[in-house]
């Protein structure tokens, strides 16, 4: 069974002028006048369009955006910088370390970090520190106990310092003042027109290497 055709597309059959013969009725299709169907629905009046125009859109001309790109700039390039300030967990930042029967199961650090195997993890579990403790103090509760709950020693390292030896890093911070965004805006501008300017030099020296080399023999 066919469904959903429309009757407009489907001729409708009727029989033509009966004759005063008696020969039988002919069946001419008729089609129906579709114009009106056509014309009937959803219309568009053209004279009431109009073009769409883009206006191309500055990252200078919006204020938020351009914050935004200066703030990513400064964040990139201070990642970028080269750094000489030693990790919390280098070697020379060791405080103690705790073995059980002769092997290191933990490391501590100055800063009250710590690393330690899989299987004293696992032991330890979740261990809460005492609010207020940082740096070697943390380092030497955390040794203690981790000894205490391993069943080890614990073994200071020569590189451990005393609480009032140890610096806490200051935490750094991706909030800039106006000056700050606005000079790395300008930067970056500068940075980009210097890019583009190296790339359309070797651009063209390209394309005039190309035509000295080009093979002009007829």
């Amino acid at each position: 069974m066919i469904s959903g055709v429309s009757s407009a597309a489907l001729p409708h059959l009727r029989p033509a002028s009966m004759s005063t013969s008696d020969a039988k009725p002919a069946l001419q299709p008729v089609v129906e006048d579709t114009t009106q169907a056509e014309t009937s629905g959803f219309r568009i009046d053209v004279s009431q369009v109009k073009p769409l125009t883009a206006k191309p859109i500055s990252a200078a001309d919006d204020p938020v955006l351009r914050d935004l790109m200066a703030t990513h700039w400064l964040i990139a390039h201070e990642t970028n910088a080269p750094q000489d300030v030693v990790a919390d967990n280098a070697p020379q930042n060791i405080y103690a370390q705790v073995k059980v029967d002769g092997k290191v199961v933990a490391t501590l650090y100055n800063a009250g970090s710590s690393a330690m195997t899989n299987q004293a993890a696992a032991k330890i579990g979740r261990l809460e520190d005492p609010p207020g403790l940082s740096g070697p103090d943390l380092a030497q509760w955390r040794a203690d106990n981790y000894a205490r709950l391993l069943g080890g020693t614990v073994e200071k390292a020569p590189t451990a310092i005393t609480q009032s030896q140890w610096t806490p890093r200051e935490s750094s911070s991706t909030t800039y003042s106006r000056e700050q965004l606005d000079a790395a805006f300008q930067a970056m501008l500068a940075e980009g027109q210097r890019a583009t300017a190296q790339q359309q030099a070797s651009y063209a020296a390209s394309r005039a290497q190309a035509g000295t080399s080009a093979d002009f023999s007829a």
